[in-house]
């Protein structure tokens, strides 16, 4: 089944007039729409307001850093997140992906790098929504369906990231089974991110506290050294 190019609006939110128009054509040459906008305040009101399939996400923005954007997103929205740094320290990599970001890209980049990244994340998606097998899983009170990308709990809906969604799913529909963080790098990601299992870590961590209550009859388990495994009490 072929990706539906043309549908998907890209959202480049960077104060950098030169990275919209280094951008643009590659984009453009995909199908894709794009949107822009200059500071963070703005950022905001353009994923409310035209709802974005994916937004790119610089950190150093005036009005409102990239940072406290992405905070803010996740308290409504669960759109890709791509964020976009000149910045290397590693401080601002993990506290972006805790925050709920979906990937890191580091500047300088090459824009074809760029839209590659942008391409492999709608892609997933597309085939996650468009696939013929089974969608939704039903665990106790958890229930995950994937064809909207939605996560409820004790019946109600819970804000999660596709990345979160996609690990829960992963997990939760191999009970017992045990993931290395290398093994959901890859099958989620699809690409090495950067070396760096800590991605999958934030991720964890952001899961667990959304949704691991003392009430659930599940639990996803640490496998020190190796990685996680979702577990069912009988």
């Amino acid at each position: 089944m072929e990706e539906n190019r043309g549908g998907y609006r890209i959202l480049i939110a960077d104060d950098d007039i030169n990275v919209h128009q280094s951008l643009g054509p590659y984009f453009k040459r995909e199908g894709y729409q794009l949107m822009s906008a200059y500071d963070g305040d703005e950022a905001i009101r353009q994923v409310r307001q035209s709802r974005p399939d994916l937004v790119l996400l610089d950190i150093m923005m005036p009005k409102m850093d990239g940072l406290v954007v992405c905070r803010e997103l996740r308290k409504t929205s669960n759109v890709p997140i791509i964020m976009l740094t000149a910045k290397g320290e590693e401080f601002d990599k993990l506290l972006g992906l805790e925050l709920g970001a979906d990937d890191y890209i580091a500047k300088p980049f090459s824009p074809r790098e760029v839209v590659a990244r942008v391409k492999a994340v709608l892609r997933r998606m597309f085939e996650l929504n468009e696939s013929g097998s089974e969608t939704r899983l039903v665990t106790d009170n958890l229930d995950i369906d994937m064809s909207a990308f939605i996560v409820r709990l004790n019946g109600q809906i819970v804000p999660c990231t596709p990345k979160e969604i996609e690990i829960l799913w992963t997990l939760a529909n191999n009970p017992g089974m045990v993931f290395s963080r290398e093994h959901l790098l890859q099958s989620i990601w699809g690409y090495d991110f950067l070396g760096d299992t800590r991605a999958v870590d934030s991720h964890i961590k952001r899961i667990r506290a959304k949704l691991c209550t003392g009430d659930n009859k599940w639990d996803i388990k640490t496998v020190w050294g190796v990685g996680y495994r979702f577990e069912v009490n009988e």
